[in-house]
C-alpha cells in the first residue's frame, strides 16, 4: 500500500494566528489565560493548551472580572463584545481576518438597508458571530431549501455573506437558488471565498483518481474537516474521519494499494505523522507528497494587553486555590 500526501492540507494561516494569539498571551502573562470556545476545532490543540494553564469557557460569566481572555479564531458577537468590556476583560481577539472581513461586509450590507443572509451550518460558532455582529435583518440559510422559506422586507434589497469554513463549491447550489429568487442580491465576489478551504478541497479532488481510500485527519466537530471526506465520498471514493492514528480501523485497508491522505485546516501536523506511523506499522510500504500549491498566507498577531504588576496576585490566588468568590475579586483589584 502507497500513501499519497494531499498538498497543501493542515493548519491555516488563521489557525496559526490563533493558537499564536494563546502562547504569547500565556508567555506575557503566565497561566491562566481564558479562551471563549475552543480557540480552533481540534481537541488536541485544545488539550496541549489546558495542559500550559489555558481555560476554556462557554460563558464569559465563568471569567473573572479583568482577566485576560482570547477570542477564538471563530469570531463572536457584538453582545459578547459588550459582555466582555462590562466584565473589564482584557480581549485579545484572535478572530481570524477572514472571518472578520465576513463580519465588515455583512455590517456594510445591513448599513445599506439590506436584509443579510448568511449561508452557513445553524449552531456553528463562526456563523453564531456572524449574526450576531449584524444589526439589522439577518436569517440563515444552511441548504437550497431553506431559500424558499426566506420572507424579506423588499426582495430589491437583499445581500449575503457565507460562512467561511464552506468553499464555493459547498455554496454554490444555495448562491444560484438565492439569485434566482432575488435576481437584484448582493454578494461577496469569488476572490472573497475562504482560500484555506478551497485549496484543500482541490487537494483532496485532485487526489481521488489515484487512491482507493482517503483517511482525513481532523475533529468531529470541524466544518471543513467533515466536507474533506464528503467531498471524497460523494466522488466514490471510500473515506473516513479520524482525529488521530488511533482511530484507524484495519479493515479499512484491506484491498487499499493506494490511500489518500489530507487533514483539516486546524489539525496539527503531528498528527498526519502520527497516522503515517500507524499506516507503516499496518503495511504501509512508501509515503509521497503529491505536488500542489504552496500556501504563503500569513496574519500578524494583534498587540497583547501590557502586563500588569497585580497580575501575580491573581495568578497566585488560582495557584493556592482560591475559591471562585476570592478570584474575581482579587482580578477586580487588578482592573482598577
Amino acid at each position: 500500500m502507497d500513501i499519497l500526501l494531499a498538498q497543501p492540507r493542515g493548519f491555516c494561516a488563521g489557525v496559526v494566528r490563533a493558537v499564536g494569539i494563546v502562547e504569547q498571551a500565556l508567555a506575557l502573562h503566565g497561566a491562566p489565560v481564558y479562551v471563549f470556545h475552543e480557540i480552533v476545532h481540534n481537541r488536541h490543540v485544545v488539550d496541549d493548551l489546558k495542559s500550559r494553564g489555558v481555560v476554556f469557557v462557554d460563558d464569559l460569566d465563568a471569567v473573572p472580572p479583568g482577566a485576560v481572555t482570547v477570542f477564538s479564531a471563530h469570531g463572536v458577537s457584538d453582545a459578547v463584545v459588550s459582555q466582555a468590556r462590562a466584565r473589564r476583560l482584557r480581549v485579545v481577539d484572535a478572530t481570524c481576518p477572514l472571518v472578520a472581513k465576513v463580519h465588515l461586509q455583512a455590517q456594510r450590507y445591513a448599513r445599506l438597508g439590506c436584509d443579510v443572509i448568511v449561508v452557513g451550518h445553524r449552531g456553528h460558532e463562526e456563523v453564531e458571530g456572524t449574526i450576531g455582529s449584524v444589526r439589522g435583518p439577518v436569517h440563515l440559510v444552511s441548504g437550497v431549501d431553506d431559500v424558499a422559506a426566506l420572507e424579506v422586507g423588499d426582495p430589491s434589497r437583499v445581500a449575503y455573506v457565507t460562512q467561511t469554513t464552506l468553499s464555493l463549491d459547498d455554496t454554490r447550489a444555495i448562491i444560484q437558488a438565492l439569485q434566482a429568487r432575488f435576481p437584484a442580491i448582493q454578494g461577496p465576489g469569488v476572490d472573497d471565498i475562504c482560500y484555506a478551504t478551497q485549496n484543500r478541497q482541490n487537494a483532496v479532488r485532485d487526489m481521488l483518481p489515484q487512491v482507493d481510500l482517503v483517511l482525513v485527519v481532523g475533529a468531529r466537530n470541524s466544518s471543513n474537516s467533515n466536507r474533506l471526506r464528503e467531498l471524497a465520498s460523494e466522488r466514490g471514493v471510500p473515506a473516513y474521519l479520524v482525529e488521530d492514528a488511533r482511530d484507524i480501523d484495519p479493515a479499512w485497508l484491506a484491498g487499499v494499494r493506494s490511500l489518500g491522505l489530507t487533514s483539516g485546516a486546524s489539525a496539527p501536523e503531528v498528527l498526519v505523522t502520527q497516522v503515517c506511523e500507524r499506516l507503516r506499522a499496518l503495511g504501509a510500504q512508501s509515503i509521497r507528497q503529491l505536488p500542489g500549491l504552496e500556501e504563503r498566507v500569513s496574519f500578524r498577531l494583534p498587540p497583547m494587553p501590557a502586563p500588569r504588576r497585580d497580575d501575580r496576585a491573581f495568578h497566585e490566588a488560582v495557584s493556592r486555590g482560591a475559591s471562585t468568590a476570592e478570584r474575581p475579586a482579587v482580578a477586580a483589584n487588578a482592573a482598577r
